[in-house]
């Protein structure tokens, strides 16, 4: 059942949240996305069957919390991720970061090791702001940015478009992770499809030669697309947390 957490400058989060052993394991959704998601239920059905706590979230601006999308950046559904896992977790966790989540889950990383078992990304699109919106704008969408301080993109997954914000823009500058040393001291495994269409492969290994860490791999799988989502793809992120978390009990 959807619950609610009063969050940052009283933003109202919605989570589900499943009981067990620890450490539990937190599940960080995409752009755009919501915590109905495949990969999201896959996951909370994945630790029911093993006993094991798990919570699943929605940032402000997404699925069943409170705010526009639109108004939301990075920093807030940072702020978002710090907030529901200080609140509605105890001891550490292993995260589970898709696409956003995954750069999402770096910072939360960054800001608090201590209170992470471990990492799992999925399609990770660290500073993705910068590095696909911006470097990807022509030069009348970035002026178009600069003068209404919003742009429309065309969306593969939603049939309206993305609208994207010069905050948006302005905010991921202040959250990048690749421009600067990226400790990850506990156990850390990367997932990438090589039919990738919005994360690159380069960018996995670029974030796998950025962070430091002594228990730290990558997993290419070919042909899977950036969803992630096909029971092999399933099961392999299920098999994942579990090499992370046998490593931390």
């Amino acid at each position: 059942m959807t619950q609610y957490l009063e969050g940052p400058q009283g933003r109202r989060i919605a989570y589900n949240r499943v009981g067990g052993q620890g450490p539990g394991v937190v599940f960080l959704g995409g752009f755009r996305s919501d915590m109905q998601g495949s990969k999201a239920l896959w996951l909370e059905d994945w630790a029911r069957r093993r006993g094991r706590a798990f919570l699943r979230f929605d940032y402000s601006g997404h699925g069943e919390s409170s705010g526009a999308f639109d108004e939301g950046a990075i920093g807030d559904w940072f702020q978002d991720a710090l907030a529901v896992i200080r609140g509605l977790t105890e001891g550490p966790q292993v995260l589970v970061g898709s696409s956003m989540g995954g750069w999402i889950s770096l910072l939360v990383a960054r800001t608090m090791p201590e209170r992470l078992a471990g990492l799992v990304t999925v399609a990770a699109a660290p500073d993705f702001t910068e590095r696909g919106f911006w470097a990807g704008f022509s030069k009348a969408e970035r002026a178009a940015l600069a003068e209404s301080g919003r742009v429309e993109l065309p969306s593969d997954y939603a049939d309206e478009p993305y609208v994207i914000t010069r905050r948006l823009i302005e905010d991921g500058r202040d959250h990048l992770v690749l421009d600067k040393p990226l400790p990850l001291p506990f156990p850390v495994r990367f997932l990438q499809g090589t039919a990738d269409a919005d994360v690159p492969m380069s960018w996995a290994l670029d974030l796998l030669d950025h962070a430091s860490g002594e228990d730290m791999r990558l997993t290419l799988v070919k042909g899977a697309d950036h969803r992630f989502s096909t029971p092999d793809c399933l099961e392999l992120i299920g098999a994942a947390i579990n090499e992370v978390l046998a490593c931390a009990e």
